[in-house]
């Protein structure tokens, strides 16, 4: 029996009928089990850095913007960012055309806050009290836990229940998608977005011209476009598969799709435009964007590298999870026309993300982890299948064995040495590699 092909020991098929509905209440029960587990996690507070970055308290700088003048005064709240980045002595700072994420955050404030002032982040549990700040760090949860169940409904309706549950299982414990849910960071939102975008594309050539998977498809794209620049290098990994799907066949590529895939993008950029006040500001605020980030001491230091750079720090994180896929890239893809579909979303959007010049971040690869958790399950069901009647037993195992260990890394990592950027010396660091200095 084909482990991929019929997708694991897990699965229902090749199951009597009578027994069928039975066996889906019981996967089912299993994977709400492993979903609430992966929610709590994310959802309890744990990490020992409690202060801010500087992404998040520019983030909530625009909602107390955004909160004295409202959504109609944005093309103002622009301008501000161009004039304060047109002075020299400025450094680089995110630009508001991050809108999608500053939206739902300035939403989920009014709700739970309403008209509350603002705090002084630097005064007494500042952190923790402020409207903005809270609400921020709120909505990356929620998308974190959101993500989680995307990725795992994603993989059953793709590979089957077998690495459905498996990738719910990994994904719950991987500490770097742990780590964007207990802070204001934007990538577990890019991440549930471009998972959505690479989900709608797989059904989309799966059912040709079927019109509410285009128009979901369209709309995911244009969200995607607003919510962060880095959505580049998503849209041309989705290009990229749509380029080789003659060869690699994942399905039919129709004129409407391309449509969609066009007009999505485009409705997303003339969006910006009109939150930005127009083409010119638009233009202005990406270029100074590209041209401070290219001088910003931080990012020189940090953001460069050789193309390897993302294996090496991925390695130091999440070691077996990348290794099961690495390994299962190289063989079971040929089998599986989903799991060729995810080489080859992260094969093309690596070669673009790894030649930016400073900007390189391990946080960026948060787009990588629903195709590399399905690799990385499909290699443990191969394996396990080789127990014969102990399939089941080893698969759930080694699936047990890799969370716990991707939690103990977490463990490492973010609570014993309070890591919140993820500069490559502090994750070498947190692993020995680097050794820290003996005290004077």
């Amino acid at each position: 029996m084909n482990l991929v092909e019929e997708p694991s020991a897990l699965s229902t098929r090749e199951t009597p009928a009578a027994a069928q509905p039975a066996n889906a209440r019981l996967l089912l029960a299993v994977a709400i089990l492993i979903f609430a587990f992966g929610a709590f996690v994310r959802l309890l507070p744990t990490a020992k850095f409690n202060a801010f970055g500087p992404d998040e308290a520019l983030y909530r700088d625009v909602i107390v913007k955004l909160d004295r003048v409202g959504l109609s005064h944005y093309p103002e709240i622009c301008q501000l960012h161009i004039e304060d980045q047109r002075n020299p002595k400025s450094q680089a700072v995110l630009p508001p055309t991050r809108f999608f994420y500053i939206f739902c955050g300035w939403v989920a404030k009014r709700v739970a806050f309403g008209d509350a002032p603002p705090v002084h982040l630097l005064a007494r549990d500042g952190v923790a009290r402020d409207p903005a700040l809270v609400s921020l760090h709120r909505v990356s949860a929620i998308f974190s836990v959101l993500f989680l169940g995307l990725a795992g409904f994603v993989a059953w309706r793709m590979c089957g229940s077998g690495i459905g549950l498996g990738v719910l299982t990994l994904l719950a414990g991987s500490p770097l998608a742990i780590h964007m849910s207990q802070h204001a960071f934007i990538d577990g939102i890019v991440a549930f977005l471009a998972t959505l975008c690479l989900w709608l594309l797989w059904e989309n050539l799966q059912r040709p011209n079927h019109f509410g998977w285009l128009t979901s498809f369209a709309a995911a794209l244009a969200v995607l476009v607003i919510t962060k620049e880095n959505s580049f290098f998503v849209y041309v990994a989705l290009c990229g598969l749509v380029a080789v799907n003659r060869w690699a066949k994942f399905g039919t590529v129709t004129p409407r799709l391309v449509i969609a895939g066009i007009f999505g993008p485009a409705f997303g950029v003339i969006l910006l435009i009109t939150l930005a006040g127009g083409v010119e500001p638009f233009i202005e605020i990406y270029r100074l964007l590209v041209t401070k980030a290219q001088a910003l001491p931080y990012a020189i230091l940090t953001g460069d590298g050789p193309w390897y750079r993302y294996i090496v720090e991925s390695a130091a994180i999440e070691p077996i999870t990348l290794c099961l896929a690495i390994g299962a890239a190289f063989a079971l893809p040929w089998k599986d026309r989903a799991l060729r579909f995810f080489v080859g979303f992260v094969v093309f959007s690596y070669a673009i993300m790894c030649n930016v010049r400073y900007g390189m971040n391990l946080r960026y690869t948060t787009i990588w982890l629903l195709p590399l958790c399905a690799l990385a399950a499909a290699q443990i069901v191969a394996l396990a299948s080789r127990a014969g009647s102990r399939a089941l037993v080893l698969s759930v195992a080694m699936f047990a064995a890799v969370c716990g260990y991707g939690l103990r890394q977490y463990q490492i990592f973010f609570v014993d040495r309070a890591i919140y950027e993820l500069a490559p010396e502090d994750l070498l660091r947190a692993v020995d590699m680097i050794k820290d200095p003996p005290p004077r």
